[in-house]
């Protein structure tokens, strides 16, 4: 074994083991959308006095935080991003609205000494006075100006007075600094006024909202006159369950938010759903990769056989990057997750077609040399093509919102992983087995000894495709066209997440129809929104911008003639967040093109980029047209999906030129369109055998993997279809006709590599 071999087996070794050991011992953060909860993002806004940046946002979620672990969720979250956002992730919490109204309060808290109550507010109120509704319902309290803030409470605390059963809860309030001496100097003079007048009374105010009004030593009569409550403590009583005293008492300890904070996007996830979709999307990558396998081994034998370890190679050290990191795992994750395994596989296929041409046409001298001269050979299109892959996968991450970014890293490291288990595990695998000496006595078993049927069907009859390419060009015109049209006509049904609203799904326990739902909800308020069926017995509920009460009212009108119901999803996005996001996507398709145009220039010559593009845009536009033409909703995992598509374009594209540009400077005196037949037949085999290996995947995800990726699945399955006739049909005659516009110079003969190990193949290699 040479030193470049005894490296890569090190390396692979040493990679492998640590997977192994990361994939035993640990476990990786599951998003909510798997583990079930409510994910709230809060928009900081500017106050009067305080400007929302960095830093008073930062100052806010420690508030949060505090308020959150008052109210006892296990494990939460609370994150800022970017200047002015907080997202809060809530494991486990099914009803939004108690979170968001505890979380979301600007908790300005403030105590007033009462003046009188009156029944009817004056237009103008006295300077420093305010009036504010009564705590019983009976007029207005007229307020003096707060003579203390909550910035003097040290703490507070729900507790239960025994003696007074399920109401009996109050909170009990400490002070710090003056705030004491201000307690004992207010409620010494309100006990010296008559009992049950409105001046005995003080009244606690939140946000505006008197939320206890108690009177001062009720039982007592004066005898804390002049003297008040001392001894830096006080307790509130109103008649509270423990719920309402337990969410007091958080508020209170947590502190006052230094800016007024806005929800602007709400998502909760039943239990069910996630555990549902993990079982779905093991099941799908299961039985997708067991798929892929049998069908890489049946075409490679034993070549495919070692990809195949490298496959499992590639989920260990995928799973353990994901853990290392930190990363959180989420559906659309799980998706790419799954992805990545046809990027590992594409290749392995390039290189064993590689090795096959090699091999084949006497250039290589044993099995061992053909497979490095493989490896050799492909890098550079595995290289564009993961490159373009990656950029796809960047641009999610950088510029998409919620889980798709979950998918943008799934899939960037399922593509790093893919590169490493390809080059390094399967290389060292492949190698070993080739170099037996019952491979080499027997080439045939390699895997790499003969072309495959599709390659034999077209070097049979060497279809000269490019004495059509405008027959090709119109095809890809008419498709375009019609895609277009769709758009025009039907329009895009664009999700919740660009528009802005609330889309509630729920199990009944009962099966009823859409046209019983739809009535339900129309009597309960609400005709204008659209009910549909999801899934076997699902009903979802698309409506405007409403708040948590009101969609609480909708479920409840279909729990009454459903039997019950259980929450799946409850998602509420605003309509600036929506235009936001909507804008990002855009934003980041004209980006993808761009990028994709750069790269490309860069790589090849720019009638190469045009003809990639041409291909990209024909891909993009009939899964568009054919999402317009069917109704189906299109969103933030749409948008995951039609960049993937874009990536995968682009790298199907490269491929081809890569052969075409290679073949071009081997036969430079003949005539374009011939050399671009020859490259086409060449690279189709690896365009099907890598075409029917992520089909397999995508549709195990489309059937098994639930409807939260069933519309991702049927987007990357067009994209694949129709990128295979793109990459080969659009692209490569576009280019033929700008090549006889705008000839290219004559190519520049390219050095011979000479393979650096001098060995000749003699069986085993120990």
């Amino acid at each position: 074994m040479n030193r470049s071999s005894l490296v890569r087996a090190l390396l692979a070794f040493f990679v492998l083991a640590a997977s192994t050991y990361v994939v035993l011992t640990a476990k990786p953060q599951l998003g909510l959308d798997l583990r079930g909860g409510t994910q709230i993002v809060l928009e900081a806004k500017d106050s009067p006095t305080v400007k929302a940046d960095k830093n008073t946002t930062d100052k806010a979620t420690q508030v949060l935080h505090r308020r959150i672990d008052a109210l006892g969720v296990s494990e939460p979250n609370v994150t800022r991003q970017g200047e002015n956002r907080i997202i809060v992730e809530l494991p486990g919490v099914q009803d939004p609205r108690e979170a968001a109204q505890v979380i979301g309060k600007t908790a300005q808290l403030t105590f007033h000494e009462v003046l009188d109550q009156v029944a009817t507010k004056p237009a103008k109120p006295a300077a420093g006075e305010l009036y504010l509704p009564s705590d019983t319902g009976q007029g207005f309290l007229r307020l003096a100006k707060p003579a203390m803030t909550g910035e003097m409470v040290s703490g507070a605390e729900g507790r239960l007075d025994p003696q007074q059963a399920a109401m009996g809860w109050f909170v009990e309030m400490n002070f710090k600094g003056d705030g004491g001496k201000t307690w004992a100097a207010i409620t010494g003079k309100a006990a010296c006024q008559p009992l049950n007048t409105p001046q005995r009374l003080i009244a606690i105010v939140l946000d505006n909202e008197i939320i206890s009004a108690p009177q001062v030593d009720p039982n007592g009569g004066n005898q804390l006159c002049n003297v008040g409550i001392g001894g830096g403590t006080t307790t509130i009583s109103g008649s509270f369950n423990e719920e309402q005293a337990k969410d007091l008492a958080a508020l209170i300890s947590g502190g006052a938010l230094p800016v007024p904070v806005e929800v602007i996007d709400q998502r909760t996830v039943g239990p069910s759903l996630g555990q549902d979709a993990i079982q779905a999307s093991a099941l799908a990558a299961i039985i997708g990769l067991a798929l892929t396998a049998l069908f890489i081994v049946i075409v490679y034998r034993l070549v495919g056989l070692m990809a195949v370890l490298g496959l499992i190679g590639y989920a260990g050290m995928s799973y353990a990057a994901l853990t290392v990191l930190g990363a959180t795992l989420t559906l659309p994750g799980l998706a790419g997750f799954v992805l990545a395994i046809g990027m590992a596989v594409d290749a392995n296929v390039l290189v064993f077609e590689r090795a096959r041409e090699d091999y084949i046409a006497g250039r290589t001298d044993g099995l061992r040399r053909s497979l490095r001269s493989g490896f050799r050979n492909a890098l550079s299109a595995i290289a564009d093509s993961n490159i373009t892959t990656l950029l796809a996968a960047g641009l999610l991450f950088f510029l998409a919102a919620g889980p798709v970014r979950g998918f943008g890293v799934t899939l960037s490291i399922g593509v790093i992983a893919s590169v490493l288990s390809a080059l390094v595990v399967t290389r060292v695998l492949a190698e070993f087995v080739v170099s037996r000496g019952f491979v080499v006595r027997r080439p045939q078993l390699s895997g790499i000894a003969g072309h495959g049927r599709v390659r034999t069907w077209l070097e049979a009859r060497r279809p000269s495709l490019m004495k059509h390419s405008r027959r090709w060009l119109l095809i890809t015109a008419v498709a375009i066209i019609v895609s277009l049209a769709g758009v025009a006509v039907r329009g895009l049904n664009l999700g919740i997440e660009f528009t802005g609203g609330r889309l509630l799904e729920v199990s009944t326990a009962q099966r009823i129809t859409p046209d019983q739902a739809r009535a339900a909800v129309a009597e309960a308020g609400y005709p204008n929104a659209v009910v549909q069926a999801s899934g076997a017995d699902d009903i979802t509920v698309r409506t405007g911008t409403i708040s948590d009460d009101e969609a609480e009212k909708i479920r409840e009108s279909i729990s009454e003639i459903g039997g019950g119901t259980e929450l799946v999803r409850n998602e509420s996005i605003g309509p600036s967040l929506g235009e936001e996001l909507r804008n990002k996507g855009l934003i980041a398709l004209g980006i993808a093109l761009l990028a994709q145009l750069i790269y490309l220039a860069a790589r090849f010559r720019w009638t190469f980029g045009a003809g990639a593009v041409l291909a990209l845009l024909q891909n993009v536009a009939v899964v568009v047209g054919v999402f317009a033409w069917t109704g189906k909703p299109v969103d933030g995992i749409f948008l995951a999906a039609i960049l993937t598509i874009i990536g995968y374009t682009v790298n199907d594209s490269v491929v081809v030129f890569d052969r075409i540009r290679e073949t071009r400077n081997a036969r430079s005196t003949e005539n374009l369109g011939p050399v671009i037949d020859t490259a086409i037949v060449n690279v189709l085999p690896r365009t099907i055998n890598t075409g029917i290996s992520t089909l397999f995947i995508l549709s195990a995800l489309l059937f098994l993997g639930g409807d939260s990726l069933a519309d991702f699945a049927l987007a990357l399955l067009l994209g694949i279809l129709v990128g295979t006739y793109s990459s080969n049909l659009t692209a490569a005659p576009l280019l033929l006709e700008l090549e006889r516009r705008y000839p290219a110079p004559p190519p520049r003969p390219k050095r011979p590599q000479v393979d650096r190990d001098a060995q000749p193949d003699r069986g085993a290699v120990v």
